[in-house]
């Protein structure tokens, strides 16, 4: 999605100085902006107007913004969660991470930033529509169109990012791809040099592909990665 299109952004955070200032910034950038400030509440949001985009307190006072995106995966939202917390150690951004969230910024933040990575995560979960089509490798098929994923006929739930990373490994089959290839290629910025990002987000993904098939992703030590065929495949 073209950020200059206006987007459907839900914020979510109990601190209502942090809620305002949030929303006016995304409106004032042209998107189209809902509020809660419970986890319930972005829940129902939500399902009565599905989100592009999710920016989720993570300490809300019902449930937590982790319980939150739990909830909205189990019920299909694919819909990318930027977390805000004042977590900053590092197994509390993989946990987030690794739950379905898809970006974190650390309290306090500067507005710019929130902007900055609400641009960033819209345009790798949206679509060029210049280049969408039909990617095919082994047993698996990713309508680029549709944003939909099948592994031997059965369809693969994923989220944003794990749809993009997972394009970018089709469009660069049997190829090693380094974690900072990954980053600068499906997050578009170097995510602060962090490249646990990276190893959550494949180790998710592999998750998911494997509960279908052979593994087709490996790992190429001290390199990255590699997208090929199942041994014995023939291929």
């Amino acid at each position: 999605m073209d950020p200059d299109v206006k987007a459907r952004v839900l914020v979510v955070d109990d601190e209502p100085s942090i809620v305002d200032a949030v929303a006016t910034s995304l409106r004032y950038e042209g998107y189209a902006v809902e509020v809660a400030t419970t986890g319930r509440a972005a829940l129902r949001a939500a399902q009565d107007a599905p989100p592009d985009l999710v920016i989720l307190d993570v300490m809300l006072p019902d449930l937590d913004g982790f319980e939150v995106t739990r909830r909205l995966r189990a019920e299909g939202s694919g819909a990318p969660v930027l977390f805000l917390t004042a977590k900053d150690a590092l197994e509390d951004k993989v946990a987030g991470l690794t739950i379905g969230g898809d970006d974190y910024v650390t309290k306090p933040f500067a507005l710019a930033e929130i902007m900055a990575r609400t641009r960033a995560i819209l345009r790798r979960s949206g679509a060029e529509t210049e280049d969408r089509g039909i990617l095919r490798f082994a047993d698996v098929e990713m309508d680029e169109a549709a944003h939909e994923v099948h592994r031997d006929g059965v369809a693969i739930q994923l989220t944003a990012t794990e749809f993009n990373l997972l394009r970018y490994f089709m469009r660069n089959p049997r190829q090693v791809i380094s974690k900072i290839q990954i980053l600068e290629n499906v997050w578009h910025y170097d995510f602060d040099g962090d490249a646990n990002v990276v190893e959550t987000y494949v180790s998710y993904l592999r998750r998911k592909l494997d509960a279908h098939g052979p593994p087709l992703i490996r790992t190429v030590r001290l390199v990255g990665y590699i997208m090929r065929e199942p041994e014995g495949s023939g291929a």
